[in-house]
């Protein structure tokens, strides 16, 4: 197994359907808006399940789902939601292979596609849906290769795209699409392999994945995670051999990405995963050996990165993940 499937990885999937609120103001009142749900999965490897919760939008406090946890496939890895929150997907990196699910608009419940689970690369890592919701990406570690399905939009199954799977680099572990649809990425983990960000144009038709001039990036060694700020401007990536975050600025034509000056910037032990917030003004990375996130401003005009805060975590050991939600008021 690569070093991320060696971890006992947790991945925390926040979901807010659409149901009824046709408009809103911009987020900023302390009031919850009417017309949505808000439910939470967590991946459970060690008993291959999701547990499901749902989430009070005024205390913030979970309530487990009638149902949960559900079945998943063997040490699933990360769970992912289409655009619309109707659908959930889950890499099992045990059984190479991707659990899908319907999602309850009402009651958060998952219930599994027909079909499901779908046939993956060995050891498929994470899953990432592209803006439209139309295509979705999985990097497979074991076998250094993109599994690229188009996503029914009636029934969510999975159709593997002509030309799937991709080729990338050495233990491929981490996917992530800019807020455009139109470039993936991918940060490649292997130790050895120390030229490992690569980049693709996605075809918006067919969800084919082509692979960018240029390509692969340099980043630190051993990177797992990349993150693309909301603007499509910029892109950071946790270097969890080196205690380093790169920053990349991202070429709107043709998604080449170019290190910032002053990148890498420094970050704590071994950093796992990292996040941009909504608002493209902060970001967060979380440290697995020393139990922290550490905290940045963006500098939106350079993306230049400057240290906030380190923050300790007052409680458990091994944080694997961090993310960031907008809510819409």
């Amino acid at each position: 197994m690569k070093a991320m499937l060696e971890r006992a990885v947790v991945s925390v999937l926040i979901v807010v359907p659409y149901l009824a609120c046709a408009g809103g103001s911009s987020n900023g009142g302390a009031t919850p808006p009417t017309g949505y749900n808000y439910f939470a999965y967590v991946s459970n490897a060690g008993t291959n399940s999701i547990s499901a919760y749902t989430i009070d939008p005024t205390t913030g406090a979970l309530t487990e789902i009638a149902g949960s946890p559900f079945a998943a496939g063997q040490a699933v890895c990360f769970v992912a939601a289409e655009p619309t929150g109707k659908f959930a997907y889950a890499s099992n990196p045990g059984s190479n292979n991707i659990s899908a699910y319907s999602i309850n608009s009402t009651t958060g419940a998952l219930t599994t596609i027909s079909g499901s689970p779908f046939t993956a690369g060995t050891e498929p890592v994470s899953v990432a849906i592209d803006p439209t919701g139309k295509f979705a990406y999985v990097p497979n570690a074991g076998s250094n290769n993109v599994s690229a399905y188009t996503i029914d939009s009636t029934t969510g199954a999975l159709t593997e795209i002509a030309g799937s799977p991709f080729s990338t680099g050495e233990g491929p572990a981490f996917v992530t699409i800019d807020p455009t649809g139109k470039f993936a990425y991918v940060a490649n983990e292997s130790q050895a392999y120390k030229v490992n960000i690569f980049a693709y144009s996605i075809n918006s038709a067919t969800g084919a994945l082509t692979e960018i001039a240029g390509s692969p990036f340099a980043a630190g060694t051993s990177p797992v995670s990349i993150a693309v700020d909301p603007t499509g401007k910029f892109a950071y990536v946790a270097n969890y051999g080196s205690a380093t975050v790169s920053a990349f600025a991202i070429d709107s034509t043709t998604g080449i990405l170019t290190e910032i000056a002053g990148s890498p910037f420094a970050a704590a032990s071994n950093p796992l995963s990292v996040a941009v917030d909504p608002t493209g003004k902060f970001a967060y990375v979380v440290n697995l050996t020393v139990p922290s996130v550490s905290a940045y401003s963006i500098d939106s005009t350079t993306g230049v990165l400057t240290t906030i805060a380190n923050y300790g975590l007052a409680s458990g050991t091994l944080p694997y993940s961090v993310t960031t939600i907008q809510i819409k008021q």
